[in-house]
């Protein structure tokens, strides 16, 4: 019997039995769907924060912090604490560019309209510009090289926060920014009152370096506002960014302060988030690969059912003379066309599931900014699901063999069937 009589013998049966074999299709569709719609968001998504981390990203630089650990807060529990002065020890260290000390602080801002929570940053403006020479620009006004006075540049979605051209701060306006001290008894709040110099670009990215959420003023005019020299981080900009720089260069500054400060460069925050979403696609995977098992065994039962009602009409066959071996590949003929369909509708039906959860997640809209006190943490993030290749055939692949794997017991067990005693079945 030739291939193609093979297969049209075994889709013949499949639409003689549309009902079951639509349950049996679906069990496959489900298990697939979910493959597809997990590995799609979580690619979309690691390529969205890797895009947004790499935006303005200077490979060229480390992040020294306090002995715990490089971290996006102010610095908590630390021994030993970074000082604004410590650049100058850093900067003499062979192939250091520069280096700039962050002072970060959780403040309120206040305006007529309402109040809320964002992260106040004191920098050089010259050489945070300078070493962020992509992000850190203004999209109105100038930035100050060397302010003297209470100034502050803003970010994009602090100066536009409902996105719809409404301006809360613009330059030559003036920004509240009110820090609760904590150092003294009672608490007091200090207010730092201070013009708007420039608004930046928009970046798009979060995490390492400028931001659309953060309001920047003088290093200097930090050291007042929040009475301390200390800073949370200092950015060091390197002469290159060959691995073999940013080793000697990390280790030198260890060195410097004995060992008690952590140094991770930007490269080693990038191929650290590729591992871990590595690591969380096999787990979603896994997790999913459980449906399409439950699926399989729904295919085996299903084809032992259908063994049993077709016992005479495989014993008429082969008294006609087909083979055994011709039995065999029908029944695994069935499940491959089974397989086949459902993982066809089931990568589609993903990727649709992919797209719609993608659109819930990014639909956060604007800051949290309206009456009463609020949380600046900025939109939804913006997620395209990616359905990679390997991701596609993988899941083909996979919906086709998983079905012939659970078929192999019943299709066995058919062309085992002895054609008198088949016959005879009632």
């Amino acid at each position: 019997m030739k291939v193609n009589d093979i297969f049209s013998y075994a889709f013949g049966a499949i639409r003689l039995r549309k009902l079951r074999a639509g349950l049996t299709t679906l069990g496959v569709v489900i298990g697939i769907a979910a493959i597809v719609a997990l590995l799609s968001i979580s690619q979309g998504l690691q390529d969205t924060i890797t895009g947004q981390l790499q935006t303005g990203f200077a490979t060229d630089t480390l992040i020294v912090s306090p002995g715990g650990g490089f971290i996006m807060g102010p610095s908590t529990g630390a021994d030993f604490n970074l000082l604004v002065n410590y650049t100058q020890i850093i900067d003499e260290i062979e192939n250091v560019e520069m280096s700039v000390a962050v002072i970060r602080k959780a403040c309120y801002i206040k305006s007529d309209e309402t109040e809320f929570m964002l992260t106040i940053l004191g920098v050089d403006f010259a050489k945070y510009a300078d070493i962020y020479s992509s992000t850190f620009v203004a999209e109105n006004g100038e930035i100050p090289l060397n302010p003297e006075n209470e100034i502050a540049v803003v970010g994009k979605r602090i100066s536009e926060p409902w996105q719809n051209e409404t301006l809360l701060y613009n330059v030559d306006g003036t920004i509240e920014i009110i820090w609760t001290n904590t150092t003294t008894w009672p608490l007091t709040n200090e207010t730092y009152t201070g013009q708007v110099a420039a608004v930046l670009k928009e970046i798009g990215g979060f995490g390492i370096g400028p931001s659309d959420n953060s309001v920047y003023i003088p290093i200097s005019q930090a050291q007042n506002f929040f009475g301390t020299d200390e800073c949370d981080t200092i950015i060091v900009q390197l002469e290159n960014d060959d691995e073999a720089t940013i080793e000697s260069v990390s280790e030198a500054i260890e060195e410097a302060f004995s060992g008690q400060v952590s140094v991770i460069s930007s490269t080693a925050v990038l191929s650290t988030i590729s591992s871990v979403f590595s690591t969380m696609e096999l787990f979603l995977a896994g997790i999913a690969g459980i449906s399409l098992l439950v699926a399989g065994i729904g295919i085996m039962n299903i084809m032992i059912v259908s063994l049993m009602e077709r016992t005479r009409e495989i014993g008429i066959l082969k008294a006609l003379g087909m083979r055994s071996r011709t039995v065999l590949l029908i029944f695994l003929s069935e499940a491959v066309i089974v397989g086949l369909m459902g993982a066809v509708i089931g990568i589609a039906s993903g990727w649709v599931l992919a797209n719609a959860v993608a659109a819930v997640l990014s639909g956060g809209g604007p800051p949290g900014i309206g009456q009463g006190t609020h949380a600046a943490t900025g939109g939804g993030i913006a997620i395209t699901p990616v359905l990679t290749p390997a991701v596609f055939l993988g899941a083909l692949t996979f919906g086709v063999i998983l079905s012939v794997i659970f078929a192999l017991y019943p299709a066995w067990r058919a062309s085992k069937l002895k054609p008198v005693e088949a016959l005879r079945y009632e």
